[in-house]
């Protein structure tokens, strides 16, 4: 291919970053700790209004630890969104527990609170309730925290948000990330600001952000010695990367318009195809639109999803399948799910398309040309 390749959500610094950086190295805090860790947390906390903020290595240790705090252990039962990535899942396997997995609603293709509490219910009068409930905001997208949150209330069940996608979107006044418990938040390479890998724990509990701090610095005691009462990990943040995310938080504004105004184009260049529909936001919500997704009806496009993802691949244009459901994967073929098929059609038909801030207009023309000329009804 002589055309560059056109990548799904690649990073797109914003101009400071490299200079926080240097000042990570000027001063040699290079190790994982250091002042633009701290830096990095108090813009973090302040922007969505958490009390706390805690730079991690991931966002998948973030949740590990969140579950922990939440009292997550061997031989309990934990609710999770089906539609999501297994990353939502893999720190409950981590700590012993076991997942319940729930379909998503047609509004927003996040949980379905009609389906969770018919699941608490029962859960309930068996007296068996989970110990938590993992709430993904899907695609940059805020699940109905209006409706889960006094579920979850109602029963008891301590909720943990992976608004690992979400980082910039509204519920209302408020973060995905902040309804619960503690909120999860990842700055992989691919999220809408990277610190090229990385995570957050935010949270309004000072205990949960003291201890959280303390597992993931390998839970060393307070004394000159090395001295451990229980066990941590070394999950903390590096200074270096937390440089990164500093320089980034400064341009995710922009980030978050210009994801939305990538939307807003697909729908304009491609929402007329017959059988092509995008993904729904619903009145409380305002989603980043980290990645712009689409579903199509191959009756009525005249081509199915993954026949338009390798037109694409032949162009040397990067896109992707919609999550595959939890309980379509083959390590959880015998996990508990609720819910019909909506999930299993999302993934069946649906397509993430080439999001990427920083790729030109020519070039999302381009992306719009080919998707037309797959259109063969």
């Amino acid at each position: 291919m002589t055309e560059k390749r056109i990548y799904l959500s690649p990073p797109h610094m914003g101009g400071n970053e490299a200079a926080y950086v240097r000042e990570a190295f000027d001063t040699n805090w290079i190790a994982p700790v250091g002042p633009q860790i701290s830096k990095f947390e108090e813009i973090f906390a302040a922007y969505t209004g958490s009390a706390y903020a805690v730079a991690v290595s991931s966002g998948t240790a973030a949740l590990h630890m969140a579950l922990r705090y939440a009292g997550v252990g061997a031989g309990d039962e934990v609710l999770v969104s089906n539609f999501t990535f297994i990353a939502s899942v893999s720190p409950a396997i981590y700590l012993g527990a076991t997942p319940i997995f729930i379909d998503s609603e047609e509004s927003s293709w996040n949980m379905d609170p009609d389906l969770l509490e018919s699941v608490l219910s029962a859960k309930a009068r068996a007296n068996r309730l989970p110990k938590a409930l993992i709430i993904v905001h899907l695609y940059g997208q805020s699940a109905d925290m209006d409706r889960i949150i006094p579920i979850c209330q109602k029963y008891g069940v301590t909720v943990v948000e992976d608004a690992a996608e979400a980082l910039g979107a509204r519920y209302g006044d408020k973060a995905p990330g902040t309804f619960g418990q503690s909120g999860i938040f990842s700055f992989n390479g691919n999220k809408i600001i990277t610190t090229s890998g990385g995570g957050m724990v935010v949270t309004d509990d000072p205990e949960l952000a003291e201890k959280v701090r303390f597992w993931s610095t390998q839970a060393k005691e307070p004394v000159p010695h090395y001295e451990h009462k229980e066990i941590g990990y070394n999950y903390r943040l590096s200074n270096v990367a937390a440089a990164i995310g500093r320089g980034q938080m400064e341009v995710l504004a922009d980030r978050v318009r210009k994801k939305r105004q990538i939307f807003q184009d697909y729908c304009q260049a491609i929402g007329d195809l017959p059988g092509i529909s995008f993904m729904p936001e619903p009145a409380s919500c305002e989603s980043t639109r980290w990645l712009t997704c689409m579903t199509v009806d191959p009756e009525q496009f005249g081509a199915t999803n993954t026949e338009i993802m390798a037109v694409l691949e032949q162009q040397n244009i990067e896109s992707r399948p919609l999550w595959k459901p939890m309980h379509l994967q083959p390590v959880f073929k015998s996990a508990e799910y609720h819910g019909g098929l909506l999930s299993e059609q999302l993934f069946k038909t649906g397509l993430c398309l080439p999001s990427g801030t920083a790729t030109s207009s020519d070039e999302f023309d381009r992306i719009y040309a080919i998707i037309r000329d797959c259109c063969r009804k």
